[in-house]
């Protein structure tokens, strides 16, 4: 007489077991779970900067970067000549010679929103321009 034996049978009787204990998996998932649920605000949070005061060493240059200055009115002026919002690029193009890895430099007024500086940095790297840095001034310490 044959008898037929099903796995756990098997399995009590010394036999291979051909299931998956999952428990030590889902013990190792949630707890990886756990350690990035606490870690994700933590890295998007950041550092406080204070932007227009820095220690920063000046950067050397073959060509002379192109200053972007906003006033406390947010007035948008390209080295020394006032331009209106529509026309930045195009002056910008002018300038640059059509070299879109000339460096910019944007010179934001301490007391103008950050969001208006920013708007006006977007606006340059959408134009295709990826060298884009905020001027600071030297920390009087």
């Amino acid at each position: 007489m044959a008898v037929k034996l099903s796995n756990n049978v098997a399995g009590q009787l010394g036999g291979p077991v051909s299931d998956i204990n999952v428990t030590p998996l889902v013990d190792v998932m949630l707890v990886l779970l756990i350690v990035f649920m606490v870690a994700a605000p933590l890295m998007a949070s950041g550092v406080k900067v204070d932007l227009p005061a820095s220690n920063a060493k000046p950067l050397k240059e073959e060509k002379l970067p192109i200053a972007v200055s906003l006033d406390g009115e947010g007035k948008i002026y390209v080295d020394k000549n006032e331009v209106s919002k529509a026309s930045l690029v195009a002056v910008l193009k002018q300038a640059s010679e059509g070299d879109l890895e000339r460096r910019i430099n944007i010179r934001g007024d301490k007391a103008l929103a950050y969001g208006k500086v920013i708007e006006t940095m977007g606006e340059i790297n959408d134009a295709g321009y990826s060298k884009i840095a905020l001027v600071s001034e030297p920390s009087k310490q």
